[in-house]
């Protein structure tokens, strides 16, 4: 596949964007990469926190010239973008995977390990009496069982799915949530906003997934279904727009299969700890988030 032209090395000489038909702040390119400096920087951002309206004023002008705009937390707890360990050249192209293939495999796996896995483990004991007894798998992933229950229907667009990602960072530009603690506006390369992850080589899930563009292939598939965007990144945390999110239990959990498929750690570490009770927080949620452990 040919690459994608990267506009970015032009903000070395004009920071301001100008020659490209931006109006930038002033901000950083990084090319920071796990593996040493990147021949082209990998994305820009700002260097001030982001403000509601900033992500609608410079989205749409930066995505005509092959920018597309993201939120980036530079406070985390594990330190700024430099320290992300960022690996774009170990990271394969998203149009190489099939959604519902990688989703399968996960789930496969998921139910192999816990077929293998014994009741009793060190430190049980001690789980079980802080926690209480864990939900069994049968348990987590009712209604469903080990066998993959395939891809949940399309849903309806109820928004504009650019519109809903603005309103969603202007949400967390505003402090609502508590995933980020320093957002900044950032523009990214890419073709379309699922592909992000990949284009900077994200490594957020690594201790689940190290080729980060087969989820940037089921991220395809949901923008195509439900209008999702890719919104914000953490060090490990993903967050996303939904434009066409589930409106009844049985459509939310069909989605809530893909979720414990794409990252289990949203169940299996989450409040609700179980596939059908995770699934009614996703009837009309208008933000999807992951964090792998």
């Amino acid at each position: 596949m040919a690459t994608l032209p990267n506009p970015l090395p032009k903000l070395a000489s004009d920071p301001s964007g100008r020659s490209l038909g931006l109006q930038l702040p002033p901000g950083v390119l990084l090319d920071t990469t796990y593996d040493g400096p990147a021949d082209e920087p990998l994305l820009w951002h700002a260097g001030r926190d982001v403000s509601p309206g900033n992500w609608a004023a410079l989205g749409a002008p930066a995505a005509r010239v092959g920018l597309l705009p993201l939120l980036v937390d530079v406070g985390s707890t594990q330190g700024g973008l430099e320290h992300w360990h960022l690996r774009p050249g170990q990271t394969s192209y998203p149009g190489d995977h099939e959604a519902e293939e990688v989703l399968a495999s996960y789930w496969d796996e998921y139910a192999a390990y816990e077929a293998g896995a014994g009741d009793d483990h060190p430190g049980r004991d001690k789980v079980v009496e802080l926690f209480g007894e864990p939900a069994t798998y049968e348990e987590q992933v009712a209604p469903f069982g080990p066998d993959w229950p395939g891809l949940a229907p399309a849903g309806v667009l109820a928004a504009d799915p650019d519109v809903r990602a603005a309103g969603v960072a202007d949400a967390l530009s505003d402090g609502r949530g508590d995933w980020f603690k320093q957002p900044r506006l950032a523009l990214v390369p890419a073709r379309r906003s699922a592909d992000i992850p990949a284009a900077i080589g994200w490594s957020g899930p690594v201790n689940y997934e190290s080729d980060v563009a087969r989820l940037c292939a089921v991220l395809r598939s949901w923008e195509d279904r439900f209008g999702i965007r890719v919104v914000a990144l953490g060090f490990d945390i993903l967050v996303v727009s939904v434009a066409a999110p589930p409106t009844t239990l049985a459509e939310a959990e069909a989605v809530a299969a893909e979720h414990f498929a794409f990252c289990p750690d949203n169940v299996v570490q989450g409040e609700a700890e179980t596939l059908r009770a995770y699934a009614e927080e996703l009837v009309g949620e208008r933000v999807w988030s992951f964090w792998w452990d």
